[in-house]
């Protein structure tokens, strides 16, 4: 790919995860759309050459976006909310293509496709659960794929095989398939976390001042609580009980990061510090995350991981052609 063509348009944006490892490897970062307020002072803060429009995308029109971005914009990647189809959520519609075509959140995934039908980027990616593709959805996307002039490839790939260190399985829809080169190794929870000192206030460790303190109830369970295993579980979809406080297992890959989910450190009896959360995700330490403490939380674990948007980014730039 030329050089003078490396731009990229970011949408639902969030912290900055996915625009990281396009950054790294070259790309522009010409625009990035998202309208949590938090996580956009987090982009502006990190991406200073950015311009980051806080707004909900369904505000903006096709010639918005024409007249922000000139003459084009090559790559056109972006996260829209997964709650609306994610199994962790009990309040999902039971219905799969109602998630789609009536949750207001869930639709967004079809403002997604309006912007790419709009701009005609020369590639795509989208990241969202793979249950976004469950059923009948998956039909339905390629149905709206289509109708804005794509043909789409539903990519699942495990960002653990990239050099995240904890487990993340997540759906890329691209108009390209992307074959990436996996890591040789896995990094363990304690490779990650090596190096950091006690939680502390040095604003040269940004983000892991001192975490929220264990209630006494959970706190006395969390003593007894081995590598592996949780303090509390709660309802997911469908009935689901699903674990929350996780002991880290220190030798292992740690479980998916979620924005509501809370780990407890492998050797002590407290919570992670949102830096912390964030190795865990593979961002890097100067990545400063801004707004209160659970949102702060919330953009680490509603990211893409950088490493695994890295290994995106190089793949595309290896393998497209510009004319």
């Amino acid at each position: 790919m030329k050089r003078s063509s490396l731009e990229v348009l970011d949408l639902f944006s969030g912290a900055g995860g996915f625009s990281i490892g396009f950054r790294d490897s070259g790309f522009k970062i010409k625009v990035a759309v998202d309208n949590d307020r938090a996580a956009a002072k987090t982009y502006v803060g990190n991406f200073p050459e950015t311009l980051v429009i806080a707004e909900d995308i369904r505000r903006l029109r096709c010639r918005d976006f024409k007249a922000l971005l000139g003459e084009e914009v090559p790559i056109i990647i972006g996260s829209p909310p997964c709650e609306p189809y994610t199994g962790a959520n009990p309040n999902r519609l039971k219905e799969p293509l109602d998630r789609l075509y009536k949750d207001p959140v869930g639709s967004l995934v079809l403002e997604f496709i309006r912007v790419v039908e709009c701009l005609r980027p020369l590639a795509f990616v989208m990241e969202n659960v793979p249950a976004l593709a469950e059923g009948e959805l998956k039909d339905a996307l390629r149905s709206e794929f289509s109708r804005a002039g794509y043909d789409i490839y539903l990519n699942i790939l495990r960002a653990e095989d990239f050099g995240t260190p904890s487990h993340r399985v997540r759906l890329f829809i691209s108009n390209i398939k992307l074959k990436l080169e996996k890591s040789s190794r896995k990094i363990t929870v304690e490779e990650a976390l090596k190096g950091l000192p006690e939680p502390t206030h040095d604003p040269l460790i940004p983000n892991h001042d001192p975490p929220q303190h264990l209630s006494k109830s959970k706190l006395k369970r969390a003593y007894r609580v081995r590598w592996g295993g949780s303090v509390i579980t709660y309802e997911g979809a469908e009935g689901r009980r699903l674990p929350n406080l996780i002991r880290l297992h220190p030798y292992r890959l740690a479980p998916t990061v979620l924005g509501s989910s809370r780990f407890l450190h492998p050797f002590e009896d407290r919570l992670l510090t949102v830096r912390e959360q964030a190795r865990l995700m593979g961002f890097p330490d100067n990545h400063v995350f801004l707004g209160g403490k659970d949102q702060q939380y919330n953009q680490v674990g509603e990211a893409v991981p950088p490493p695994l948007a890295r290994a995106i980014a190089q793949y595309l730039l290896t393998n497209l052609e510009v004319s």
